[in-house]
């Protein structure tokens, strides 16, 4: 069972696997991800500790990725400089890290969205471009991010059961089954498995460093170009593709990954969706088809 994560929590773990940064204030940082909890260490460092057991074989995976990230992209990712052990108070991995400064994209008002678009889709460019270690091939360890979408077919076929408009839920089927037909046929790529607006920070309109690599890997990319209708409107998200140098076949799945994770959340847990980004994301989907 997994103790409730706190500032005690945490400045209890430091205290005896790094006492020597035992006399730093601890406090937890303003936005809380899904999978891990995050801590401010002082002004230089952060704490960062899964919140369930499913999460915590990304903590060492991470810790390697980011090591070989960290030299081939044109932004900062995070740098662990401590890797924590289990103990009774709490019995999963953790994390050290440097503090990155800056916004995430979901607390910015960017004001050139097209400039961002275009900046984003470059930016996944350089990471696929990163030199590929196999030992990272995507599976259980990033949840299925960079295998095929239809590893979660039985999780759309049973979200399309909850969409009571018999055209909505035919439309859907037919951008899963376009998705379904096209396969990753290049080398294996890198891939950061949850490009997200919480995951990406900012100064303005600048991305100034990626965050939160526990579901990377290598395999399809295609997982990566879901921000395309989460985030984008129509005009926004060719710029973002054409940056990103995206292939029809690819294009397809990631419209099916995007699919796949609306369907799941508006049906299934629409509590989950508060900010309406997923409800978004699947009118953005339906319109752009019927275009």
């Amino acid at each position: 069972m997994i103790p409730e994560i706190d500032s005690l929590l945490v400045q209890k773990l430091v205290a005896q696997q790094f006492p020597d940064h035992a006399h730093l204030p601890v406090t937890p940082v303003k936005t809380q991800g899904w999978d891990n909890r995050t801590f401010r260490l002082g002004d230089a460092l952060t704490v960062r500790l899964p919140s369930q057991v499913v999460y915590a074989d990304a903590v060492h995976k991470e810790a390697k990725a980011l090591a070989i990230l960290s030299d081939h992209l044109p932004v900062p990712v995070p740098e662990v400089v401590g890797l924590g052990e289990p103990t009774d108070a709490y019995p999963l991995p953790w994390s050290m890290r440097r503090w990155i400064s800056g916004s995430t994209l979901a607390d910015t008002q960017v004001t050139d969205r097209i400039a961002l678009a275009k900046r984003l889709g470059a930016l996944l460019v350089s990471l696929r471009g990163a030199p590929v270690d196999l030992s990272f091939s995507a599976g259980t360890h990033s949840f299925y991010r960079g295998c095929h979408p239809s590893v979660y077919a039985d999780e759309v076929a049973q979200s399309l059961q909850g969409i009571n408009d018999p055209a909505v839920s035919g439309r859907c089927l037919e951008i899963w089954h376009r998705g379904m037909t096209q396969v990753w046929q290049d080398t294996p790529v890198w891939f950061h498995g949850d490009l997200a607006v919480g995951n990406i920070l900012m100064q303005g309109d600048a991305i100034t460093a990626l965050i939160d690599f526990g579901t990377c890997g290598v395999g399809d990319p295609a997982c990566d170009f879901v921000m395309a209708w989460t985030y984008f409107d129509a005009e926004e998200r060719q710029h973002f593709r054409d940056a990103a140098h995206v292939d029809d076949g690819t294009w397809y799945r990631a419209k099916a990954w995007a699919l796949w994770k609306a369907l799941l959340i508006t049906t299934a847990t629409p509590e989950r969706d508060a900010d309406g980004t997923q409800a978004r994301a699947l009118n953005e989907i339906l319109m752009e088809s019927a275009s």
